[in-house]
């Protein structure tokens, strides 16, 4: 157990120098665009809105941005490009991010055992497995890249 718990400590320190830092270079990305050409389209009052409505309600959504894959660094960078306040942000930084080290610390501590005693046990096997899974996530992909092509083929 403490191995677990090193783990997601050591995990927590990660995401939210990570999630952190990705807020920041939002922030900075936002003041950048304030000096460019695109500081009228931001004074519009439609952005406004969005950029109230993000820092109003947005916590919640960065916090359960740390469940998902792929979406807690755009989640992170537009909280930082609306100016999220920090006081809504980092209650959702720490929440999300604990949830995610600890995740991360069980599953996948836990996974990668599992797979080190499968190696060292049954290297053949595993190998095995390794080139169906990489088969199976080729084959996904010609076949989302093919229906692709059919859309955009068909009139």
């Amino acid at each position: 157990m403490g191995e677990v718990m090193l783990t997601a400590a050591g995990l927590y320190v990660i995401v939210l120098l990570r999630a952190g830092g990705t807020y920041a270079v939002g922030r900075l990305a936002h003041a950048g665009a304030q000096r460019s050409r695109f500081a009228e389209r931001m004074a519009a009052p439609r952005f406004q809105r969005v950029e109230r409505a993000i820092q109003r309600w947005g916590a919640p959504v960065v916090a359960v941005s740390f469940l998902t894959v792929g979406f807690q660094t755009a989640a992170n960078f537009l909280a930082g490009t609306m100016r999220m306040p920090l006081p809504r942000y980092l209650p959702a930084l720490f929440l999300g991010g604990a949830a995610w080290a600890l995740v991360y610390a069980t599953v996948g501590v836990g996974a990668l055992k599992v797979l080190g005693k499968l190696f060292s046990e049954n290297t053949a096997l595993a190998v095995g497995l390794v080139a169906a899974l990489l088969l199976l996530a080729a084959g996904f992909v010609v076949h989302r890249r093919r229906n692709a092509a059919r859309a955009t083929d068909e009139p």
